[in-house]
């Protein structure tokens, strides 16, 4: 399997990382893009560089370079998870406004009928945010927020994490034990 990972700065940068050490043990081929900001969220919220972030990833592209391969369509992949999203990479995404990579190799990934999953992560969200999504889930992209459940019984932000990054991987049917799955009884 074959996935994008756009990493963008928007808070929360933990769950992309954990998204990318995930997908490396299930050997899933990744083409990583972080935006500037993504980079100082990197700084801002974790004991993370940018270098053990690039070392998870098979392939990197700067978010800047409108000639990396997953800017074609003819460059097949499996599917793009943009986690987190940024609501500014979500609006550009929702009205094809291809400035940077990340919006780009978005826009192919819907053009060519790939699976596409946006995990927003701001709160509250406003009319217009709302709009976006609504507009993208119309289309068939996946609209993923980052709103961990606890019926898991949550004990440590890993848990947290790894509910959210489960929840994508489900999408893909990429088989897990990242969490546990909701039984009754």
């Amino acid at each position: 399997m074959r996935l994008i990972i756009g990493i963008t700065g928007s808070s929360g940068i933990l769950y992309g990382i954990r998204m990318l050490e995930v997908l490396k043990k299930y050997n899933v081929e990744i083409h990583l893009i972080m935006t500037e900001w993504a980079k100082k969220c990197l700084v801002l919220e974790t004991e993370y560089d940018f270098k053990y972030v690039r070392s998870l990833a098979d392939h990197y592209s700067d978010d800047s370079n409108m000639a990396a391969s997953v800017s074609s369509g003819t460059h097949k992949t499996d599917g793009m998870i943009v986690i987190p999203c940024s609501m500014k990479t979500l609006s550009s995404i929702a009205n094809g406004y291809e400035e940077t990579l990340v919006a780009r190799a978005a826009g192919v990934t819907m053009k060519e009928s790939r699976k596409l999953i946006l995990v927003p992560r701001e709160t509250p969200v406003t009319s217009i945010h709302l709009e976006n999504m609504l507009k993208l889930a119309k289309i068939g992209v996946i609209i993923l927020p980052a709103m961990p459940g606890f019926y898991n019984r949550p004990k440590t932000i890993d848990d947290v994490l790894n509910h959210i990054v489960g929840k994508c991987l489900d999408q893909f049917n990429i088989d897990h034990s990242l969490f546990k799955r909701w039984e009754t009884t």
